[in-house]
C-alpha cells in the first residue's frame, strides 16, 4: 500500500499545474520578507553554501526584483523556483528580475547581464529574466557561464545579446528568447533549445544567432529544435527582416529543425557577418524539417538543407538524462 501511495504523490507532483510556495529547504526572497527570509535575490544567494556538496535551491516569490543577480561557482547542485501560476511554461511566470545593464556601463558582456550565472549544474525555472536597455548596445539577460545549466519556462526578454550561452552544456526548454540582434550568441557551448517561443522585434535588420565557435575544434553548437517563430506581441516586423544567424566567427555552428518560422525570416534564411568580412568559409548553417512562410525560398549558398534532424545527445551528450529535467522536452 505504501508503494502505490508514493507512487500516486509522485504523479501529483509532476502534474502541479502551479508553484506559489516554496519547496522544502529553499531559501525564500519576497518583496515583503520575514525574518527568515531575504527582499533581493543576491542576498539569498550570498546566504548559500560555497563549500557544501548537498543541493541547494532558492523560491523567488512573486514581484518585480530591480537588481543583477551573480552567482558563484558553488559545489552542490542548485535550483532556482519561480513563483507561477503554471509550472509547464513560461505563461504564468509571476517572479520577474530587471535591470538596464549595457556595454555603455561596464567592461564586458557578461558584466551587463540581469542573471549572471557562473556555477555548474543550475537549474532555473519559471523567472522572467529582463535587461531593458533597448537599442543600441550590448545587454544581456542571461550570462550563461558553466556547464550543465537547464532553464525550464524561463522568459529571456532583451534587445540585443539576450542570451549568452557561452560555456559548456546547456539546455533551454518551454522558454520565450525575445530580441532583435544576435540575441542567442556565444563561444564554446553546446546549447539546445527545445520548444522555445522566439519573439523578434521591430527593427530594419535582425540576426537571431551569432554564434563565436572559431576553429575546427572549438565545441560549440546550437540546435533550435520544435520551437517557433514569429513576431513579438505588439510589434509590426515587415516581412524578411529577420536572419536565422549570422557567424560572429567563421566556424559558427547553428541548425534550426521543426521550427515554425514566419515571413519575418528572410528568404535566404542566414547572413554573413558583414559585407567586408563574410566570415563564412567555414560554417555549418543547417535547417531539417522546417514549416511557415519564413522556411522557403531560396537559402543562402553557405546554409544546407539537412537530411536528418540533430539528437540532442550530439549536442549536449549521451549521459544528458543525469542532469537536464527530460519532463520539459517535446
Amino acid at each position: 500500500m505504501r508503494s502505490v501511495l508514493s507512487l500516486l504523490s509522485l504523479a501529483s507532483t509532476v502534474l502541479a499545474a502551479s508553484r506559489t510556495t516554496a519547496p522544502d529547504g529553499c531559501l525564500v526572497v519576497s518583496k515583503s520578507a520575514t525574518s527568515s527570509q531575504y527582499k533581493t535575490v543576491s542576498l539569498a544567494v550570498k546566504a548559500l553554501s560555497t563549500s557544501s556538496t548537498t543541493a541547494q535551491c532558492i523560491f523567488i516569490d512573486q514581484g518585480t526584483y530591480s537588481e543583477q543577480v551573480y552567482v558563484p561557482a558553488l559545489k552542490s547542485a542548485l535550483t532556482i523556483y519561480g513563483y507561477t501560476a503554471d509550472t509547464s511554461s513560461y505563461t504564468g511566470n509571476k517572479a520577474i528580475i530587471t535591470q538596464a545593464l549595457s556595454q555603455d556601463d561596464v567592461a564586458s558582456n557578461d558584466l551587463t547581464a540581469t542573471l549572471r550565472a557562473w556555477t555548474t549544474n543550475l537549474k532555473v525555472y519559471n523567472v522572467n529574466l529582463v535587461n531593458t536597455r533597448g537599442k543600441g548596445s550590448q545587454a544581456l539577460a542571461v550570462s550563461a557561464a558553466a556547464d550543465k545549466q537547464g532553464y525550464y519556462g524561463v522568459q529571456f526578454l532583451g534587445y540585443q545579446d539576450t542570451i549568452l550561452a557561452n560555456t559548456g552544456a546547456q539546455v533551454y526548454a518551454k522558454c520565450l528568447i525575445q530580441g532583435a540582434t544576435d540575441f542567442i550568441f556565444g563561444q564554446t557551448a553546446t546549447a539546445w533549445f527545445d520548444g522555445v517561443d522566439i519573439r523578434v522585434l521591430a527593427t530594419t535588420v535582425g540576426y537571431i544567432t551569432a554564434n563565436g565557435r572559431d576553429s575546427s575544434s572549438n565545441p560549440s553548437y546550437y540546435v533550435i529544435n520544435k520551437s517557433t517563430i514569429t513576431a513579438a506581441s505588439g510589434n509590426t516586423v515587415t516581412a524578411g527582416v529577420y536572419y536565422l544567424g549570422r557567424p560572429w566567427r567563421n566556424y559558427a555552428r547553428v541548425v534550426f529543425q521543426s521550427t515554425s518560422m514566419t515571413n519575418v525570416i528572410n528568404a535566404a534564411g542566414w547572413s554573413v557577418w558583414s559585407s567586408t568580412d563574410t566570415r563564412t568559409d567555414q560554417t555549418y548553417f543547417g535547417e531539417y524539417a522546417n514549416t511557415g512562410a519564413g522556411a522557403s525560398g531560396t537559402r543562402a549558398s553557405f546554409g544546407r538543407k539537412l537530411s536528418s534532424a540533430v539528437a540532442i545527445s550530439t549536442v549536449l551528450g549521451s549521459s544528458y538524462t543525469s542532469w537536464v529535467d527530460t519532463s520539459y522536452l517535446s
